[in-house]
C-alpha cells in the first residue's frame, strides 16, 4: 500500500512497528533475489535451447555451424525444404544434487527450430554433415550454375 495514501500519523507509527518493518524487509529481499537473476538463472526457468549459428560462404560452398550442447544426435533433424535449410531438435537434461539439508532434482527440456535461407536448392549429395561434442557442422556445396554466376562488383572510391 502506498504510504502517501495513509494519514501521516498512522503511516509513521505503523511502518515503525517491528512486524511491519520485518515484513517490508522480507518483501524487499524477495524482490531483490528475483531481479538480481539468481532465480532467473536456474535451469528450471532458463530453458532457451535455440542453437547459436555461424554461417560463412565461399565461392563454391556455404558452411553452417550450430552449437547445440546437450542435444543427442538422435534428437536432431536436419532437412532441406526448397531453398531453406531446417534444423529441428529437442534437448532434455536432468541433474540431481544431494546436500546435507536438501535434495534437488532439476530438469531442462525444450525444442527448437531454425531455418536458414540458402538462395538455392542443393542436391542431397552436396550436403555433408558432422556432429561432434555438441557442434553440428554442415558444408553445403553450391550448384555449379550458382557458383559460376557469382560476379564481384568493384567499388570505386568517392
Amino acid at each position: 500500500m502506498n504510504r502517501q495514501l495513509l494519514p501521516s500519523s498512522f503511516a509513521s507509527k505503523a511502518f515503525q512497528h517491528p512486524f511491519f518493518r520485518s515484513l517490508h524487509d522480507e518483501i524487499d529481499r524477495a524482490f531483490d533475489r528475483f531481479t538480481e537473476g539468481s532465480m532467473l538463472d536456474t535451469p528450471l526457468i532458463k530453458a532457451d535451447v535455440t542453437p547459436a549459428l555461424d554461417v560463412s560462404e565461399t565461392d563454391d560452398a556455404i558452411e553452417i555451424t550450430a552449437e547445440i550442447p546437450g542435444v543427442k544426435e538422435s534428437d536432431l533433424d536436419v532437412s532441406v525444404t526448397g531453398n531453406t535449410l531446417v534444423l529441428k531438435g529437442e534437448k532434455s537434461t536432468e541433474s540431481e544434487r544431494s546436500e546435507k539439508n536438501y535434495h534437488l532434482i532439476e530438469r531442462q527440456y525444450g525444442s527448437f527450430r531454425r531455418q536458414v535461407p540458402l538462395g538455392f536448392a542443393p542436391d542431397d549429395k552436396d550436403i555433408k554433415a558432422t556432429f561432434a561434442d555438441g557442434v553440428l557442422t554442415l558444408n553445403i556445396k553450391k550448384p555449379a550454375e550458382i557458383a559460376a554466376t557469382t560476379k564481384k562488383i568493384k567499388i570505386a572510391h568517392a
